[in-house]
């Protein structure tokens, strides 16, 4: 639950402990927070004493008492940190990336004790995994009748893949036309990384061309009249290109060492 101020958290308790008690058909026995005054005031003494509940608190300025959930938060806050950067995205998409995190790591991290998910150990049956998508990725959104279309109007939106609806079957998504974040079901996502298909060759022969790309940026060019010994490195150059492949030159070793006279056909 993300919420605008300290002050809601009281309120944003009673609504979570109210819905575990639907859910689960069980009462909550206990809780553990710190001795900040969002936890420790009145209202929630007077709400824990007439619920029956007890109230833990850690040793004043003793984090490690709650090492669960200060380890949960470095997780998520680090794993938001890397998901903006790598997709570049402004930081006001905060909740959005810590939703979707929290959200992946429910479905995927498995206790090493239970041997289960925390979703397979609170709903008792396995989730599916088929629906996660990447991050960031961009999308299409299919324009289902909420704007009037001309003839010649382009059908889809370009968007933002932000996460999944908490109280939906939906994909939350940032349309870059309309500068909104909306709930869709009709998406087209588009996974490949442009970042990556930039650097990355097709195929061999254009790995070729980058490295001969690379290694005539690095020479120095020559300007003016070329003196005799650079014509005749010029021209063991384009022998060198009419050998065949197998025959590398290794590194460090000069030319004659391998081949004595082409002439002659005489190799060592």
């Amino acid at each position: 639950m993300f919420l605008a101020a300290k002050n809601d958290i009281f309120h944003a308790f009673k609504r979570l402990a109210k819905m575990l008690e639907n859910e689960k058909s069980s009462k909550i026995v206990s809780i553990q927070s710190d001795h900040g005054g969002e936890f420790q005031n009145e209202r929630f003494e007077h709400f824990c004493e007439k619920h029956g509940i007890k109230h833990n608190f850690s040793a004043p300025r003793t984090p490690q008492q709650n090492g669960v959930v200060e380890r949960k938060n470095r997780s998520l806050e680090e794993l938001a940190r890397t998901m903006l950067n790598a997709n570049s995205l402004p930081k006001y998409f905060w909740a959005d990336v810590v939703n979707t995190t929290c959200y992946v790591l429910n479905k995927v991290l498995i206790r090493p004790i239970l041997k289960k998910t925390p979703y397979e150990f609170f709903k008792g049956r396995r989730h599916v995994l088929s629906h996660l998508k990447i991050f960031g990725c961009k999308c299409f959104i299919l324009n289902n009748g909420k704007e009037s279309l001309g003839k010649f109007d382009a059908k889809v939106d370009e968007g933002v893949f932000l996460g999944y609806a908490t109280q939906s079957h939906a994909y939350r998504v940032y349309n870059k036309r309309l500068m909104t974040v909306e709930e869709f079901t009709d998406v087209v996502f588009d996974e490949t990384n442009p970042k990556l298909q930039d650097q990355v060759p097709k195929n061999a022969d254009e790995e070729d061309l980058l490295q001969k790309q690379i290694s005539g940026a690095e020479k120095p060019s020559v300007v003016g009249n070329q003196s005799a010994e650079k014509e005749k490195q010029s021209i063991e150059k384009v022998a060198d290109n009419n050998l065949p492949k197998d025959w590398i030159q290794p590194r460090g070793l000069s030319k004659d060492n391998i081949i004595n006279d082409i002439k002659q056909g005489v190799i060592y």
